[in-house]
């Protein structure tokens, strides 16, 4: 089952294209080599409603649901734009649905974001999720610590009660757009360290004590900045706590369907887009006087490359569209994440050496997908642990 695609989803497609053509493409390259998009950006995605896709009106959001968000994610891509971009830019779908969801509001919608309201005059909602849907804040999602990886059981980043503030101390690293975050949604131990009573706290960047380490330098993604953070005896206010003490663990476990689902979505849209690129190149370019496309050898491949992104594309939507509808298809999203990305990695490989020395080199757009497609079998939860979900969808 594909998604529909309604009259507004068509509309909602070409304000993205519009978008990805006016105020993306010619700066890219820059934002590659500066390690983070301007803040700007935000506050242009927002005002034309791209930002708030998936999040309800009542908290400022745009409305619209998970398949909505998918949408919008293919089309970036497909219009020029990289996984990179959508990191660094919608960094809020992780960071802020647990705030909504905890606010009264239903999870499932897209890149993480609930569907439905939240109460009026909800504290967090109004200070935080009301202005990063306006893009005049940005939000960090911390989970991951230097000795932690994939195990959020085990975080040794505690939070312990005195009065009406947690004192927390601890670090994490990995953090997408952890350098130009003005708060970051943290994960926390409220008992001893790595005992699994885990909570959510909203931490602003400016809390004394908080401190944002090094830029880490990455293989790919590299307009999506990533760092490092330190937590030494920062106080912050009770208030601040997503949903009731430890019921953090739950809170992410919930929120990993639609970020595995946008990372599958990432994947399959860069194996097209790698398809697209590799096939203009190969009816441009000439070899031993004859186009390259004009080769059985090359057609078929370019045959073999097509049908692996579009049976991606086709098994996430269906795994998607199940989502969105509420069926509890753990396993499925599981499998959907490792078939993308298995056939993202096979088709970039594969592009980048159709376009053969030109694919090396930095002007190709090849190349940067080639690079930015390798987080996406680690994100969200690597490969391997998705393949242990799966396992245990089959009884073993």
């Amino acid at each position: 089952m594909t998604i529909v695609d309604t009259p507004e989803r068509r509309q909602l497609r070409e304000l993205t294209r519009s978008f990805v053509t006016r105020e993306v493409l010619p700066h890219l390259d820059d934002w590659e080599r500066a390690g983070e998009v301007p803040r700007e950006l935000h506050a242009t995605a927002a005002k034309i409603g791209l930002l708030g896709i998936g999040f309800p009106e009542s908290v400022g959001g745009s409305g619209g649901d998970l398949l909505d968000s998918i949408v919008v994610t293919e089309e970036i891509i497909r219009s020029g734009g990289s996984s990179g971009l959508i990191a660094a830019l919608f960094t809020h779908g992780i960071a802020l649905p647990h705030m909504v969801a905890a606010a009264g509001a239903h999870t499932g919608g897209s890149l993480g974001a609930p569907r439905g309201g939240a109460p009026a005059g909800n504290h967090l909602v109004d200070r935080y999720v009301r202005p990063t849907l306006a893009g005049s804040m940005i939000g960090a999602l911390a989970i991951t610590e230097p000795d932690g990886g994939s195990d959020v059981a085990a975080i040794r980043t505690t939070a312990l009660r005195d009065g009406d503030h947690y004192v927390v101390n601890g670090s994490k690293t990995y953090i997408t757009s952890g350098i130009r975050a003005d708060f970051v949604t943290t994960a926390v131990c409220t008992d001893l360290p790595g005992s699994g009573s885990l909570s959510l706290l909203v931490i602003d960047k400016d809390t004394p004590g908080f401190t944002v380490g090094r830029r880490l330098e990455k293989l790919g993604w590299h307009c999506s900045d990533t760092a490092e953070l330190s937590f030494v005896d920062v106080r912050v206010p009770v208030a601040n706590r997503i949903g009731e003490e430890d019921t953090g663990f739950l809170a992410i476990m919930q929120n990993f369907a639609a970020e595995r689902l946008s990372l599958a979505t990432q994947a399959y849209a860069t194996a097209q887009r790698c398809v697209e690129l590799a096939t203009r190149w190969c009816r441009d370019r000439s070899t031993f006087g004859r186009p390259l496309a004009s080769r059985q050898l090359v057609r078929h491949r370019l045959a073999e490359l097509h049908t692996r992104a579009e049976a991606a594309r086709a098994y996430v939507h269906d795994v998607a569209t199940r989502v969105a509808a509420g069926e509890p298809v753990v396993t499925e999203v599981a499998m959907a994440k490792n078939v993308a990305v298995a056939a993202c990695d096979h088709v970039v490989d594969a592009a980048l050496q159709l376009h053969g020395g030109f694919g090396y080199l930095r002007d190709a757009e090849v190349e940067r997908h080639y690079r930015d497609a390798r987080i996406l079998g680690i994100g969200g939860g690597t490969t391997e642990i998705m393949n242990e979900i799966i396992a245990k969808g089959m009884g073993l």
